[in-house]
């Protein structure tokens, strides 16, 4: 490779800042280099893709950039443009962010089709499968820490922007699923991985993922904000003292519950094929105790940083004690690991399950760990609160209710959707959450405790949202 072009770091250390999937928005950049530059197309347009290392605060994180290079900028890439470059023959002229060029997308699906190696860059498609060409791709926009690419109604492309050691687990998971043919989850066609001996690891490192496109799909927060939004639009009960009851919501247009009890159902399909695809590990009590010591913790340092959690303290601890104490031999596994309801499709088919990379902010290792697969349905059970409380947090399109009866409102929709899910995962097979229910409220405590950290950090006006609910739960 030769010597990176020096206007060429200036211009992404610059425009690195602005983007939303950059991880390192409240860290100065100490140092910003190209660790990899691969042609994928010359001409012009050109398609270049970038492995750009990112120093800040003595650590370093690797992130992927498809870069498009063009003499004359037409209108419509005028909003991706990273600047002008001179200094490289190759790299001269305007460039951008390639992944809004659909004259330059298609490039990554051709590859795929004929499992092409570019430099350190293998193109893989998945056994047994064929990849339709000459299409375009163009970027979603509900996309945060990755950007997915559209390949008319055929496919979604994946491309992890901050990219992890190894095989991605989103990868890993869901090439295992579709192998055993789940239902539940999109059909892998291929994948776009960085040799090895390019970075001195031992496994490829997962560039981007190849999926089946759910084009009926509609995302699962949306489709129960929608629900959330009918049910406050229903006339409140009459009289001063009178509560809406679930059997209310039943009969309302806001309900969900139905489709709840379906999601809990596909859930529990899609973790006994996660356990016959990985198996399934015995864990003596003291990993369970050990990880109810990681929750404690992690309740000391929140209630040091947010005060109005302490007068929950007490009761969440009660549970985590009580976990600790009657810890028994459990089965662990792989789950899903960031469970909720933007992680969620439901499709003419049914529901489907997204996003199995687990939670950001942990490590590569912690992703990969077996769990139990309760940890799974108490992050949806969080889900559900927080759709139930989204629009109260936003003050939006509410009717003139008081808070409290808004807030009752909210509870009684949580509830009923919330036992509608567990009841569908243990009627499918799943561990029933209501034989567990100090597990599944020890798991769902450390959950909220994580978004009362989370909220106060970087939404504070969102702070209500779990602590009503923990007031619930510690209640």
């Amino acid at each position: 490779m030769p010597p990176p072009d020096p206007s060429l770091v200036r211009l992404l250390a610059d425009w690195l800042p602005r983007q939303r999937w950059f991880g390192g928005k409240d860290l100065p950049i100490d140092e910003l280099s190209i660790g990899t530059a691969t042609e994928l197309r010359s001409g012009d347009p050109a398609l270049h893709h970038l492995i750009l290392d990112v120093r800040q605060n003595g650590a370093t994180d690797h992130y992927q950039l498809l870069l498009g290079v063009r003499r004359e900028l037409p209108d419509r890439l005028v909003s991706s443009v990273i600047g002008r470059t001179s200094g490289d023959p190759a790299v001269t002229g305007h460039v951008y962010d390639a992944v809004h060029d659909p004259d330059l997308t298609g490039v990554l699906l051709d590859f795929m089709a004929d499992e092409t190696a570019v430099g350190p860059l293998r193109f893989r498609r998945a056994p047994g499968t064929g990849i339709r060409t000459g299409l375009e791709g163009l970027p979603s926009s509900a996309e945060q820490s990755n950007t997915s690419l559209i390949f008319g109604d055929a496919y979604i492309c994946k491309l992890f922007r901050r990219l992890s050691p190894g095989v991605n687990p989103d990868l890993e998971v869901n090439l295992a699923l579709t192998r055993r043919g789940c239902e539940h989850v999109p059909a892998v066609h291929g994948w776009i991985e960085l040799d090895p001996g390019a970075d001195g690891g031992g496994e490829p490192v997962t560039l981007a993922l190849l999926s089946e496109f759910l084009r009926t799909g509609t995302d699962g927060w949306q489709l129960a904000l929608t629900s959330v939004r009918d049910w406050f639009a229903q006339p409140a009960p009459p009289g001063p003292a009178a509560e809406p009851t679930p059997s209310d919501a039943g009969r309302a247009g806001g309900d969900f519950a139905a489709e709840a009890e379906r999601l809990g159902a596909a859930t529990a399909q899609v973790h006994r094929d996660l356990a016959a695809a990985f198996g399934v590990t015995w864990t003596p009590p003291e990993v369970l105790r050990d990880i109810v010591f990681g929750m404690n913790e992690q309740l000391d340092q929140v209630c040091a940083d947010v005060p109005e959690l302490r007068p929950h303290a007490h009761a969440i601890r009660e549970v985590f004690d009580r976990v600790a104490a009657e810890a028994a031999p459990l089965p662990f596994q792989r789950i899903h690991g960031d469970y909720h309801l933007g992680q969620v499709m439901r499709t003419d088919a049914g529901w489907y399950l997204l996003d199995f990379e687990g939670e950001p902010a942990r490590d590569p290792a912690a992703r990969r760990a077996l769990g139990h697969p309760l940890r799974d349905v108490a992050g949806m059970l969080r889900s559900f609160e927080y759709a139930a409380r989204f629009l109260l947090a936003r003050e939006a399109d509410l009717p003139g209710d008081s808070a409290d009866a808004l807030e009752q409102r909210a509870r009684t929709w949580a509830e009923r959707n919330r036992a509608a899910f567990c009841d569908g995962y243990a009627a499918a097979g799943g561990p029933d959450p209501a034989a567990h229910e100090a597990l599944v409220r020890a798991f769902e405590f450390d959950k909220a405790v994580y978004e009362v950290r989370y909220e106060a950090r970087n939404r504070p006006a969102w702070l209500p949202v779990p602590l009503k609910s923990l007031s619930r739960l510690a209640g």
